[in-house]
């Protein structure tokens, strides 16, 4: 049966956001991969005596390649169509990433590391892709809210493991923690694939109207790349990426350097294990409710406000964050203000380029990430070079308030520019 045979009638709401439930489960499930990565830093440098540096070197594979490939799984998926692409993506998905947590957990040199680092990315890029793909495309209506809730799976999913994942290293070891919890949150994911499908043709279709203008024609891959704005929003996207990924990757580092890691806060719970959970429900949370609100303000006003907020957070953090209650508040805002990124620039882009070469396009811009992902060793010299983490803490404020201005000032008349002659751009 062809993909058009499914295409007479429109899809219900229950249809719409049973696929999404399955997305977000399955973004859950790889949270871990990149937010969960804090805690093992410490206990692999001391089981085998590699720098922090080195080790974090590995998370800079792991998000390198979770990003840059995402654009071939991303052209894999529309290629095996909206019945099938889904389907097998993430299963194939689920399975990588289990390899790759349990190599991380036998690796007993740093190649090995980098190794089960890189399978761990490979997955992971192929379920994330997919599962915003799959937001974007089933919501046309509530675009920016379908992607940020898709989006806080990711963000907020490392909130139910972080005291499971602590307790098992701190009871087996750092290696069964990677062992088991690889295993089983790759089985999970494996199961759900087999319910996902993105819409058919006209499936979608006479939905209620989205309240932003935006592109009435698609952009191909190669138009896209062709504009100002995609590049404009690249730069963005590793700004923001950058400095927000310098903090997650090194909570634990910075909790302990600060000598507030242990400290304990109320019912035995530790500053670092508080942070960390508030710190992923912050991260979740920002991605539907910035989505949200911008649907109703516009993606500019609505990044100048987070990343603005988010500039404030980094320099509160470095100046006042030296006691256990204010690095958890002021961690916590961090979190806040970074991770609506993953719900901003996804509906941006949609909105600038179209719809029906979403999942390539929405890909090509998440490389942003990874090539922001090598700029978090950076952090580590900057704070060995200074003795102190101030600097870095300097440097990522800067970042987030050179997007606002950016945001403002050259997105917003790009994109307006973008819509009214996309027509023209799209024959040419």
């Amino acid at each position: 049966m062809t993909t058009t045979a499914f295409s007479a009638a429109r899809a219900s709401d229950s249809t719409r956001w049973s696929q999404l439930i399955a997305c977000i489960i399955c973004m859950v499930m790889i949270a871990n991969l990149q937010y969960g990565w804090t805690l093992f830093v410490h206990p692999i440098s001391a089981a085998h005596g590699w720098s922090i540096t080195a080790i974090q070197f590995a998370f800079s594979i792991f998000v390198a390649l979770e990003t840059w490939l995402t654009p071939i799984e991303g052209w894999i998926v529309d290629r095996l169509g909206p019945r099938t692409g889904a389907k097998w993506m993430v299963a194939a998905g689920s399975i990588v990433i289990a390899l790759g947590w349990v190599i991380n957990g036998t690796a007993n040199s740093l190649t090995t590391l980098y190794l089960g680092s890189a399978l761990a990315g490979v997955g992971g890029g192929a379920i994330y892709a997919t599962c915003v793909g799959m937001a974007v495309k089933w919501f046309p209506d509530k675009r920016g809210l379908a992607v940020g809730l898709t989006a806080a799976g990711f963000g907020a999913g490392a909130a139910l493991t972080v005291v499971p994942i602590r307790a098992v290293i701190a009871s087996s070891g750092y290696q069964s923690a990677f062992i088991w919890f690889g295993i089983g949150q790759g089985l999970i994911v494996f199961i759900i694939a087999w319910f996902l499908r993105a819409p058919d043709a006209g499936e979608v279709d006479g939905l209620a109207p989205p309240r932003l203008v935006q592109t009435s024609h698609s952009f191909s891959p190669k138009q896209a790349l062709s504009t100002p704005v995609f590049w404009l929003l690249y730069i963005m996207f590793v700004l923001v990426s950058a400095s927000g990924l310098m903090a997650t990757a090194q909570v634990a580092v910075i909790a302990r350097d600060f000598n507030i890691a242990n400290a304990p806060l109320f019912f035995g719970a530790t500053a670092l294990s508080v942070a960390l959970i508030i710190d992923s429900i912050a991260n979740g949370g920002a991605r539907p409710l910035f989505g949200w609100v911008s649907d109703h303000i516009g993606r500019e006003n609505t990044m100048a406000i987070a990343f603005g907020a988010g500039g404030v957070a980094y320099w509160l953090l470095g100046t006042l964050g030296h006691s256990p209650w204010a690095f958890v508040i002021f961690a916590a805002l961090i979190f806040l203000t970074w991770g609506e990124i993953f719900s901003l620039f996804p509906s941006t882009c949609t909105d600038s380029f179209g719809p029906k070469f979403a999942t390539v396009n929405l890909s090509l811009l998440y490389t942003a990430k990874g090539a922001s992902a090598f700029l978090v060793p950076v952090a580590n010299m900057i704070k060995a070079a200074t003795g102190g983490w101030h600097m870095v803490f300097v440097l990522t404020a800067a970042m987030n308030f050179l997007v606002v201005i950016l945001a403002l000032a050259v997105l917003k008349p790009l994109r307006a520019r973008l819509a009214a002659n996309s027509a023209k751009l799209v024959a040419a």
